[in-house]
């Protein structure tokens, strides 16, 4: 999957809020609201918006049900969820029901890049976190679901082990992501440093 000279130029937008933008403090979107956003943002030529997470909560459910009646005019609406749990099939995952029921084209899936949180988060060794990503992604790609891969705390991850954070990336794209999202998910990278790791792993 090595992106052609003019795709290397090429920025793609992708609106985050919906989902990352309601999580903040002294912020409750109504299904009305989001709804009006979507919609705004679509006007705007925004060509991917993250929904939210169906079947984390009633709303985004409705959301997503909403726009299989009533269609955005030209934007993606992404679903959002996060890899299957470790000790499950992708195909046997009762997260992943409300995300195919979602209908949407594309799925934005997380998962963990940081070395730390998969030994002390998720409790499990480094390989099978990366079975959890591919087969996660190879499930939805089964179920005719184009994915973006969320490569969650991937800049603190890559300065802790970055030989491990590059196998979570050749993890997802051998399983077929067709885009990778590097996430500064704390903030703690400065610009210069992400430039710098940008330049590093870039195919």
């Amino acid at each position: 999957m090595t992106p052609s000279p003019d795709s290397r130029s090429l920025i793609t937008l992708y609106d985050t809020t919906l989902r990352d933008g309601a999580q903040c403090e002294g912020i409750s979107l109504s299904l009305e609201d989001k709804l009006r956003i979507a919609r705004r943002l679509d006007d705007l030529g925004i060509p991917f918006i993250e929904g939210g997470w169906p079947g984390a909560n009633p709303k985004d459910g409705e959301f997503f049900a909403k726009l299989q009646a009533e269609p955005l005019q030209q934007a993606q609406v992404v679903a959002f969820c996060s890899t299957r749990r470790v000790g499950r099939s992708a195909a046997d995952e009762p997260m992943l029901a409300p995300i195919l029921a979602a209908a949407t084209t594309w799925v934005t899936v997380f998962g963990k890049s940081w070395d730390l949180h998969v030994t002390e988060g998720l409790q499990t060794t480094l390989d099978k976190n990366l079975e959890t990503i591919a087969d996660t992604l190879t499930f939805l790609r089964s179920q005719h679901r184009r994915v973006i891969y969320d490569a969650e705390h991937w800049f603190d991850g890559y300065k802790h082990n970055p030989s491990y954070a590059i196998d979570t990336l050749l993890a997802a794209i051998d399983s077929g992501a067709e885009y990778l999202s590097l996430c500064d998910t704390n903030g703690g990278t400065l610009p210069h440093e992400i430039s710098a790791i940008i330049t590093e792993v870039r195919y």
